[in-house]
């Protein structure tokens, strides 16, 4: 079973939709290396199984999304010698992790209630959309504890928000509300908490609108992309845009805006 008992991580299918909850409400969903394999085999799960169209990733509780790592247990295995994390997730419990799963085809969406600090923030910079609650908080407040925001923190804040005011969240832990982060572009909705579940529901219901095929090309298609001067990023190939093009949607969508009707997606 995965995602049961007290593993920390509950998982649901909610018809397309996978519901991947941090369940650590005690300790402000802090995450545990149970829980980082537990989550590895989620993530694989969702990707194998072509009824999913998108996966929300929360917190459980009413306080946090999640804090990022336990750092009672980091103390714990630093007095028995385990050796400091860098970057990645090589060679760690769960490896690959979310935040360097880079060929997770599937959208990923964070709901954050609360605080999304350090790993927690890393992980929504991780994901596709973001859908916080008004009161948020994020931060990467790793500096100020003599770390280095080692799930890809430092590397996305960069390249998804001006340098300089990246930096300066960077190297002093200063916190983020939801509105400065709806600013600086790195959420796609703030709403009041009562609204939460319902702007979550919207964007899954528009992904379940959209061709499961083409989603899963434009994902690949815009992350493998970034780096590419624009006319490489033009003749690149995707894999996932070979399967779209090659497939009954490709053809299935312009039909029925033709016979003026809703299109009936097979993912294939």
């Amino acid at each position: 079973m995965i995602g049961g008992g007290d593993s920390g991580v509950r998982y649901e299918k909610d018809g397309q939709i996978a519901r991947v909850t941090l369940d650590r409400p005690e300790v402000l969903n802090a995450m545990n290396q149970r829980m980082h394999r537990e989550l590895a085999l989620v993530w694989d799960d969702i990707e194998a199984d072509d009824d999913i169209r998108a996966a929300v990733l929360t917190g459980a509780g009413e306080r946090a999304f999640t804090v990022g790592q336990d750092l009672r247990e980091r103390a714990r295995l630093d007095r028995e010698g385990t050796p400091p994390t860098s970057f990645g997730s090589r060679g760690q419990p769960g490896s690959p992790r979310l935040t360097d799963r880079f060929d997770l085809s599937k959208p990923v969406i964070a709901r954050v209630n609360g605080y999304a600090l350090g790993g927690g923030f890393e992980l929504t910079l991780a994901c596709d959309l973001v859908v916080a609650a008004d009161h948020a908080v994020f931060a990467l407040p790793e500096a100020t504890l003599g770390l280095v925001p080692g799930a890809g923190g430092a590397f996305r804040l960069a390249r998804q928000m001006p340098l300089k005011p990246a930096m300066g969240y960077l190297l002093t832990g200063r916190r983020m509300s939801a509105a400065e982060a709806l600013r600086f572009g790195l959420v796609n909705e703030v709403v009041p908490l009562h609204d939460l579940d319902a702007a979550v529901d919207n964007w899954t219901d528009a992904l379940r609108r959209s061709a499961p095929l083409s989603v899963r090309a434009l994902k690949e298609a815009v992350q493998r992309s970034l780096h590419l001067p624009l006319e490489e990023a033009f003749t690149a190939t995707y894999a996932w845009e070979e399967k779209r093009r090659r497939s009954h949607d490709a053809v299935e969508g312009p039909r029925a805006f033709a016979e003026k009707r809703a299109p009936v997606w097979r993912g294939a």
